[in-house]
């Protein structure tokens, strides 16, 4: 074949591949992603933990500082485990958040006789790992609604798996029979777009497609949280929900302040 030949032929070719090509990456670029971000700060005072006093396994857990978790709030105001998530039904997730949350490894600990972290996510089908890093024996007993409930006795360094086939609608509790201060929570959603707002009231939500979503915001308690303020603004909630813009460039909801009388029920 001559130069000339092969060159018409090429051409030929790439003419007749170019609007599969098009197509394609039209399809790819039409799909845009954005992440979620914001914080959440306690509109009062800072309160005082409360501590709690170990009455079993006293040579164990009376060794360390145990307080009340039910409202962490920092230093700066900060209003830890602020439950934040994604409430549409069927939205599309993003191929790196998928595999991101099939790969990850959901723990939650007994350590300290406290369960660590305090609230946890996990999305259904992936398996919540409950481990013991205490020299005593402790039991996880989840509350769960829609998954078949789940009491297991760990022994130390220990470990149970629980699996979760379907979501639950409201985070379900984790309790400790043997040290009944213990508690923590377990939030099950039908996908990874769900956060828990750190210690200094700071989350983020990754890869949520772009768009008007509605997210849900929960404490445990204040329950469904039903008013916020945002810059001097006060506004209301109706069952935690509301709804937001997902940007491609990203979506900050900024400082979003809650009352303290949230908190009081």
């Amino acid at each position: 074949m001559t130069v000339t030949k092969f060159l018409a032929v090429a051409s030929r070719s790439l003419i007749l591949a170019l609007p599969t090509v098009m197509a394609t990456c039209g399809v790819a670029g039409a799909e845009e992603w954005g992440t979620i971000k914001g914080r959440f700060l306690y509109g009062g005072d800072v309160p005082t933990a409360v501590e709690l006093k170990a009455d079993k396994d006293v040579e164990v857990c009376g060794k360390h500082k145990l307080v009340n978790e039910e409202l962490a709030v920092g230093a700066d105001k900060g209003l830890a485990n602020v439950v934040v998530f994604v409430r549409d039904k069927g939205v599309k997730v993003h191929p790196d958040a998928a595999a991101e949350a099939k790969a990850a490894k959901v723990v939650l600990d007994n350590k300290d006789c406290r369960f660590s972290p305090h609230v946890v996510v996990v999305h259904t089908g992936q398996p919540l790992i409950i481990k013991n890093s205490d020299t005593v024996g402790h039991n996880s007993n989840v509350n769960t609604i829609k998954n078949p409930p789940s009491n297991s006795l760990i022994p130390a360094g220990g470990e149970s798996s629980i699996p979760f086939a379907n979501e639950e609608a409201i985070p379900a509790a984790i309790t400790c029979n043997i040290h009944p201060w213990m508690k923590a929570w377990v939030v099950v959603r039908p996908n990874p777009y769900a956060a828990v707002s750190a210690a200094d009231g700071s989350f983020e939500i990754k890869n949520v497609p772009a768009g008007e979503v509605e997210l849900q915001l929960w404490h445990e308690k204040a329950g469904y949280i039903g008013e916020i303020s945002v810059g001097g603004k006060s506004e209301k909630i109706a069952k935690g929900r509301r709804k937001v813009k997902v940007e491609a460039a990203g979506t900050n909801l900024g400082d979003m302040v809650l009352a303290p009388g949230l908190f009081q029920k």
